[in-house]
């Protein structure tokens, strides 16, 4: 399996057919300052000095993980930029765009929507197999790009539609990616990406947040994590 690793202002590393945890932000909630300091931290990590005995991909993964937490701790903050995640319809819009738009195309397990962005764990789905005279069967699975591309592209144009700001850039073209190596951590992302809200203070258990994964479980009447697509 080949690994596809790349980099803008943020990290992304994404072999295919992995439970990838992603997050995206509206435009503008990551003013130029908060750029700059995203930039800055990266830097300062590539010039850190190799820890003994540890491999590349856990100091990759360390790094994932420092560069995340800051890069999460600004739109949490949600100091500066666009709210529009608040309003009830723009939220109910992108929760219902996860759920069903596109489902076809990946394996919900998690997500939440919360005032400048959306934290969201999702596998994609397997396009076709071919298995080869020795019994190795190689899948070809939807591209992540695709995913976000579909998901961020349509709510975009209908949140403007609702924003009455047509032709807008709606959401920041970039996003953050991280995928789960093993059962313990695909728990541990789930936690995390339904805790936001409490984290935030907004509400006192995940499942009180009407806008997630945990809420629409309870609506279901699923009493464990489950695919939601």
């Amino acid at each position: 399996m080949d690994d596809i690793f790349y980099k803008r202002n943020l990290p992304h590393w994404q072999p295919p057919g992995a439970n990838i945890f992603l997050t995206w932000n509206l435009d503008g909630a990551l003013p130029k300052a908060a750029r700059e300091r995203l930039i800055e931290n990266r830097k300062l990590l590539e010039r850190e000095i190799a820890r003994a005995e540890e491999t590349q991909e856990a100091r990759m993964l360390r790094h994932y993980k420092q560069q995340f937490a800051v890069y999460d701790a600004i739109l949490d903050k949600a100091e500066e930029g666009p709210l529009w995640l608040k309003e009830k319809a723009i939220a109910d819009l992108v929760q219902e765009t996860l759920l069903s738009k596109y489902a076809e195309l990946y394996t919900l397990w998690a997500y939440v929507v919360m005032a400048n962005h959306v934290h969201v764990l999702l596998q994609p789905k397997v396009l076709s197999e071919k298995t080869d005279k020795a019994g190795l069967t190689d899948k070809d699975y939807v591209k992540l790009s695709k995913i976000t591309q579909s998901l961020k592209g349509y709510s975009s144009l209908e949140a403007n539609k609702i924003l009455q700001r047509t032709g807008k850039t709606f959401w920041q073209t970039e996003s953050y990616d991280h995928w789960s190596r093993d059962a313990a951590e695909f728990n541990r992302i789930v936690k995390y990406v339904e805790n936001n809200p409490v984290k935030a203070g907004l509400v006192e258990k995940p499942e009180d947040w009407c806008w997630s994964s945990a809420a629409e479980r309870q609506r279901r009447g699923l009493e464990k994590i489950s695919a939601l697509t």
